[in-house]
C-alpha cells in the first residue's frame, strides 16, 4: 500500500493551472485571477454628500443657529452650476455633487427650513468634510484593487464593475466530466429489480462539483464492458479538462476502469491500493496531448465521497488556479471515544462538531463507518484523519477536515 500523502503529492505534482482566458465579469464569482487589476479612475469620482441635506461653507456655521439662503437644490446625476457663497447653502441629496463653493454638508435632521424653503435654519456648528465623499475616497487611480491569484467574490465584481470593467482574464472554471460505471446501476426512479441498485455517486459528485466551483458534466453510466468505459472516458476527454469516474479500480473481473485508463494514457496511468480507509483502490492519470486528468475513485459511495475530498477537489482546485487547495484541517477534542483496529491505514471518519465553551471545536458524534453507509455520514460537518493504531480517547485532540465552508470561515476568524 501507498501512503496517502504520497498519492495527493503525486496527483498535484502532474496538474497544472489551466491558461488564463478572458471572461465576462459577471461569469468569474470564484474564478482566479491571473493577473492584477490596476484603477483607472478614482472611486468616488468626485466629491459627494452622503447625506440628504444642505450643502454650506462651513465658516457659516461655526456655532449653531445661522439662517441661510437656499439658492437652490442638486439632485444626485446633476451637473451642478451653482457657486455657494457667504451666507448661503444648497440642498442637496446623497449622491449629489457637492457645488462649487460649499466644503461641508448639513445633514437634513439638524436643519429647519422656512415655509417658502428660501432660507434654512442649521441647528448646530458644521465642520469642514463634515458627509463630503472625497473624490478617490475609496480607490485612487494606480491602485491594484484585486491580486493575480485572488479568488473574485461578489464585492470585488462590484468594484471593478465601478472601473468600467465588464470582463477579466482568469484561469477559467474546471469543466469535469462524471462517469460512473457498473451493470448494476440503474438511473431515474423507474422500479428495481433484483441485483440492480440506484446510481448515488454520479448525482452526488455532480452536487460536489458544483458546489465546490466548478463546471459538472454529466457523462452518465456505462456497464461492466472494456470498450464502453474506454468510450464514455474517451467522452470526457474529448469535451472536459478532468474526469471522474467511480467503480471498475479494484481487483474484480470486471473491473475496467483501470485498464481502460491505462489503454488512454499509456505509462502516465497508475493505478494504487492507497493506506486509507475507505477509498483504498484508485486510479489517477492524465492523458499525454492535452493533460487531461483521469480519476478513478471505488465506487461504493462513501468510498467515492472521500476520494473526493483527499484528491479530487484539490487537484481541481489547482486546475483552476487556486492557491489554497485544501480544505482547514484543526486539531479538535473528542467528546467521545473513537475505537479502530490496526491495519496499515489511515482511516477517515465522518463526524459531527461543536464549538465547545473552550473556544475549541469539539466531535460530538462519530457516525457510523462502513463505505456503503452514505446515508449515515451525510450530515457529517467533519472528515477525521485517524492514524494507524487502536484509536483515540474521550478528551484526546483529533486531525478532522472541515467539510463545511461556514464552519471553515469561523475557524479562520479564530485562527
Amino acid at each position: 500500500m501507498i501512503p496517502l500523502e504520497e498519492v495527493q503529492a503525486f496527483v498535484r505534482s502532474t496538474i497544472e493551472a489551466l491558461p488564463p482566458v478572458p471572461v465576462a465579469l459577471a461569469d468569474a464569482v470564484g474564478c482566479v485571477l491571473s493577473e492584477p487589476v490596476i484603477a483607472r479612475e478614482p472611486s468616488p469620482s468626485f466629491a459627494n454628500s452622503s447625506m440628504d441635506g444642505y450643502a454650506l461653507r462651513a465658516e457659516d456655521a461655526a456655532e449653531g443657529g445661522v439662517q441661510l439662503k437656499v439658492i437652490g437644490s442638486i439632485l444626485a446625476g446633476d451637473a451642478p452650476t451653482l457657486r455657494v457663497g457667504p451666507g448661503e447653502a444648497v440642498r442637496i441629496m446623497t449622491g449629489a455633487p457637492i457645488p462649487a463653493g460649499a466644503d461641508c454638508v448639513c445633514m437634513v435632521e439638524h436643519t429647519e427650513a422656512d415655509d417658502d424653503g428660501r432660507s434654512v435654519r442649521i441647528g448646530r456648528a458644521i465642520a469642514v468634510g463634515e458627509f463630503i465623499r472625497r473624490e478617490g475616497d475609496d480607490v485612487v487611480p494606480g491602485q491594484v484593487l484585486v491580486e493575480a491569484g485572488q479568488p473574485l467574490v461578489p464585492a470585488h465584481v462590484g468594484v471593478l464593475a465601478g472601473q468600467g470593467l465588464t470582463s477579466v482574464r482568469v484561469h477559467r472554471r474546471p469543466r469535469v466530466g462524471v462517469l460512473s460505471t457498473g451493470d448494476e446501476l440503474v438511473d431515474g426512479a423507474g422500479a428495481l429489480v433484483t441485483g440492480k441498485i440506484r446510481n448515488m455517486n454520479g448525482p452526488m459528485l455532480l452536487a460536489l462539483l458544483a458546489t465546490s466551483g466548478f463546471e459538472a458534466v454529466d457523462l452518465g453510466v456505462v456497464g461492466d464492458d472494456l470498450d464502453g468505459v474506454r468510450e464514455g472516458l474517451a467522452r470526457g476527454i474529448a469535451s472536459c479538462d478532468a474526469v471522474i469516474s467511480t467503480g471498475g479500480v479494484s481487483v474484480g473481473d470486471v473491473d475496467f476502469v483501470k485498464t481502460a485508463i491505462a489503454d488512454l494514457c499509456g505509462p502516465r496511468a497508475r493505478s494504487m491500493q492507497v493506506a486509507m480507509r475507505p477509498g483504498k483502490p484508485f486510479t489517477f492519470a492524465t492523458t499525454p496531448d492535452r493533460g487531461i486528468a483521469l480519476f478513478g475513485l471505488a465506487g461504493n459511495p462513501v468510498s467515492t465521497l472521500v476520494g473526493f475530498e483527499v484528491f479530487v477537489r484539490p487537484a481541481l482546485r489547482l486546475l483552476g488556479g487556486h492557491r489554497s487547495l485544501d480544505r482547514p484541517t484543526v486539531a479538535m477534542v473528542l467528546d467521545e471515544p473513537l475505537t479502530r483496529s490496526i491495519d496499515g491505514k489511515v482511516h477517515m471518519v465522518h463526524a459531527k462538531s461543536r464549538w465547545g465553551t473552550d473556544g475549541r471545536l469539539h466531535v460530538t458524534k462519530v457516525l457510523r463507518e462502513g463505505s456503503h453507509l452514505l446515508n449515515s455520514v451525510a450530515d457529517a460537518d467533519v472528515l477525521l484523519v485517524v492514524p494507524d493504531g487502536t484509536g483515540l480517547a474521550s478528551g484526546d485532540d483529533a486531525l478532522g477536515i472541515l467539510l463545511r465552508d461556514d464552519l471553515a470561515t469561523a475557524v479562520r476568524g479564530e485562527i
